[in-house]
């Protein structure tokens, strides 16, 4: 399947934590590339949210908008080389590559 960035698309983004009714924050994009940028570098903890995507009588999940930004035909410059995906509750950060550790 051929995605067409140059659609116009509509993003929306939930306001609080998850729930069966949340509110939610509607913004409307003239191309489907610029909703994809701005889902994912301007809004990286929202992510953890659920945002979508609509596209045409598409729905794009956050995945789907993660793996559109992070494809190789995605036409735009990206901010980020590498997107993290955002830390889940009770897992430890990865270790230091520094090989040390500093004193105060």
């Amino acid at each position: 399947m051929t995605f067409d960035y140059a659609a116009a698309a509509e993003l929306f983004m939930p306001k609080g934590k998850r729930g069966a009714r949340q509110p939610l924050s509607y913004r409307r994009f003239s191309t489907a590339a610029e909703a994809i940028r701005f889902a994912v570098e301007e809004l990286p903890a929202v992510r953890a949210l659920g945002p979508w995507m609509q596209v045409g009588d598409e729905r794009f999940s956050s995945d789907d908008i993660l793996r559109l930004y992070e494809s190789t035909s995605y036409p735009r410059r990206r901010r980020n080389a590498k997107v993290k995906a955002p830390r889940q509750a009770g897992m430890s950060p990865p270790p230091s590559s520094s090989g040390g550790s500093r004193s105060p």
